[in-house]
């Protein structure tokens, strides 16, 4: 802590980003990027050309050093954990690799009540040890500069990749099991979300300040679809969690927002598609949000960045609760100046 400013004094990083999650006075508005930690840094890039993705994930000095470089590099307030939402499913049984340009690839998919009840539970401790202390050393290094955000991909998604066994436009063939086979997904969703909370659970214990849910497929169901078949086991996900701060995070969501915000969250993650403004008025005075400038614009350069990063703060407010960050990710290609001077341009626009 430094001097003050007004009624408040300046924070840390981390100060800012946990008080931001309660809805608690800031500073000014908290930063960081999904991606953050990837092709964009020329650090990062470097790194890639000696080591797979997944042997910079599973070696703790070198997924630490990957998660340590946007806060070093751009000032963001969150330091998100380098990691791929795959990564518990391997200990689960899942025979799986991450390809170049395409994505994960299950080399066992999915497709009967017999296959869901081969997956198999697993103490995170002894499945995902170098996960947990990659989070050890970054909290370590830290001291106090930046937030510790671990996460998970959700149920919905990671049953998405089980059954199809590579990325999908639509996921066909995953929601046809849901609706053929609906016994078997519920107890793949159930058997997921035992997994997730573990693992989330043991994210925390090894130095975790904030918990992130990932469904980046979601926005493939409609309302009821996902009232009956997701939202009853990711409510029982946040229940479990009510004790961390939690971001709960959809892409395309914007006709299931509400029925997320019931099935928990502290803050809701909104993507580009949908109005800030009109999503916290949805969502009521009680949940944050976090969102939501479209990440083409830092393509675009400094004049449009500025343009949107302009909007969302507008749309936001100044309400207790916001997190800036893009609709979801940092694109290849953008320009690490351009994300440095838009955390920069935030906190300072945020704190007048």
């Amino acid at each position: 802590m430094t001097a003050p400013v007004g009624p408040l004094v300046l924070m840390t990083g981390e100060e800012r980003m946990l008080a931001a999650v309660r809805r608690e006075p800031v500073d000014a508005t908290p930063v960081w990027f999904m991606r953050q930690a990837g092709r964009s840094l020329a650090a990062y890039r470097d790194l890639r050309t000696r080591h797979a993705i997944l042997d910079l994930a599973k070696t703790p000095e070198l997924c630490a050093q990957v998660t340590l470089m946007p806060v070093d590099e751009l000032g963001v307030d969150g330091a998100v954990l380098f990691a791929d939402i795959m990564l518990p499913l391997e200990p689960m049984g899942v025979d799986l690799e991450i390809q170049p340009d395409i994505g994960p690839i299950i080399h066992n998919p999915i497709r009967s009540a017999n296959d869901v009840a081969r997956l198999r539970l697993f103490e995170p401790e002894e499945g995902v040890p170098f996960t947990l202390e990659a989070i050890r050393i970054v909290r370590r290094v830290l001291s106090g500069r930046a937030a510790v955000i671990g996460f998970s991909g959700a149920p919905f998604t990671l049953a998405c990749y089980l059954i199809e066994g590579r990325p999908s436009r639509d996921y066909a063939t995953a929601k046809a099991f849901m609706y053929a086979q609906s016994a078997a997904w519920h107890a793949l969703m159930e058997r997921l979300s035992e997994v997730i909370v573990r693992y989330l659970r043991a994210q925390v214990d090894a130095g975790a300040q904030v918990l992130q849910l990932f469904d980046s497929w979601v926005g493939n169901l409609g309302p009821a679809d996902y009232a009956e078949f997701v939202q009853p086991h990711v409510r029982g996900i946040f229940d479990r969690l009510r004790d961390v701060p939690t971001i709960h995070f959809g892409t395309g969501s914007a006709a299931l927002l509400d029925l997320m915000a019931e099935a928990g969250g502290d803050l809701m993650g909104i993507d580009a598609r949908q109005s800030l403004a009109d999503a916290w008025q949805r969502l009521g005075p009680g949940r944050g949000i976090q969102g939501n400038l479209d990440g083409t614009r830092v393509l675009a350069g400094w004049d449009a960045t500025e343009e949107g990063a302009r909007r969302v703060l507008a749309e936001a407010g100044g309400r207790a609760g916001h997190v800036f960050n893009l609709g979801h990710g940092v694109l290849p290609g953008s320009d690490p100046a351009i994300l440095r001077r838009l955390v920069d341009f935030v906190h300072e626009e945020s704190a007048r």
